[in-house]
């Protein structure tokens, strides 16, 4: 999928990678990685969302090709990463934050990089936030859009039933698959289906999770977006990996990102975040922007969560152009 038509006039345009491969990350797990655009660039890192979405080829038009290295991994457990989290015997416990952590940096090694721009939307936005205050000497830039941190009060927003205020009607369908003495504690409710090795249980539990997230991730519907996250094998893994981290609430302390940010200031970075995001709403970009006042804030007014929204598919390619 090279990303939707209505992008054309403002991403670059479809390339293929020059190089493939897997890392042996350790635990087991094999995560799959690729380079497009110029060898000789500046090097780029794109963390995909979720976590659990993978990448996908349209990620790669973000990044003027004559200009950057461009770095796509899928994270453990999803994309082409193996094994896939949507195998009957997955085992979750070799996927947490700090184990990603690790796997950028060692790939960052591997392919014999000095530093890197992190570029990364959603989890990625958290993922990438972790890794640079791990890792601070190895990042030029950070680009973030739809700001998430794992706050216990960012999860209850969206999975426990804030942002059904907005969206009671597909609210609804949420809910469907859980008890109703269950509803009070969806995250753990959800978590006892997903992790059932019966498919009659998990698979709907996932459809109808992942369901929840792709209707709610645009401002205007976007059923292509839909069907494609709630295909079943994809959903599994999906919902599997992120129920998995909030469950754990991303083995952050509360609000550790946004409190760390002391170790990133001084590193050039773009903050983009759409103003009717319901998924990530604003209140987290805006304070991670109050903490960080060095960062560019940039609020696109007629976008939601996705990157494939105009206003921040633009906003997100005027960054990439700059640090160029």
């Amino acid at each position: 999928m090279n990303g939707p038509a209505h992008l054309d006039d403002i991403l670059y345009p479809a390339i293929e990678p020059y190089d493939t491969g897997f890392l042996l990350v350790g635990d087991g797990q094999r995560i799959y990685w690729e380079q497009s655009g110029n060898p000789e660039g500046k090097p780029v890192v794109f963390l995909h969302g979720g976590p659990g979405a993978g990448t996908s080829p349209w990620h790669r038009r973000f990044f003027d090709p004559e200009k950057y290295r461009i770095v796509l991994f899928d994270q453990r457990g999803c994309g082409k990463s193996t094994p896939h989290m949507s195998a009957p015997d997955a085992d979750p416990r070799f996927n947490t934050t700090w184990h990603l952590v690790a796997d950028i940096e060692l790939l960052r090694r591997n392919l014999g990089i000095e530093t890197w721009q992190v570029f990364g939307g959603s989890w990625g936005s958290a993922l990438a936030l972790a890794y640079a205050q791990c890792h601070p000497g190895a990042v030029s830039e950070i680009v973030l859009r739809g700001i998430f941190t794992l706050r216990r009060h960012e999860l209850e927003w969206f999975y426990e039933g804030g942002a059904a205020a907005v969206f009671p009607d597909l609210w609804e369908q949420y809910l469907a698959p859980i008890p109703v003495l269950e509803r009070s504690r969806l995250i753990e409710a959800y978590h006892r289906r997903l992790t059932d090795p019966d498919p009659a249980v998990h698979v709907p539990a996932a459809v109808a999770w992942t369901t929840w997230e792709a209707s709610t991730l645009t401002l205007h519907p976007d059923p292509d977006l839909v069907a494609s996250m709630a295909e079943q094998e994809t959903a599994v893994a999906f919902a599997r990996i992120e129920n998995h981290y909030f469950m754990h609430g991303g083995w952050f302390r509360e609000g550790q990102l946004i409190e760390d940010v002391g170790a990133i200031r001084a590193i050039p970075a773009v903050i983009v975040q759409g103003r009717y995001d319901i998924c990530t709403p604003i209140m987290t970009a805006w304070d991670l922007h109050r903490a960080w006042p060095e960062a560019e804030y940039v609020v696109v007014d007629d976008a939601g969560h996705s990157a494939s929204e105009p206003g921040i598919a633009r906003a997100l390619r005027d960054a990439t152009d700059r640090f160029a």
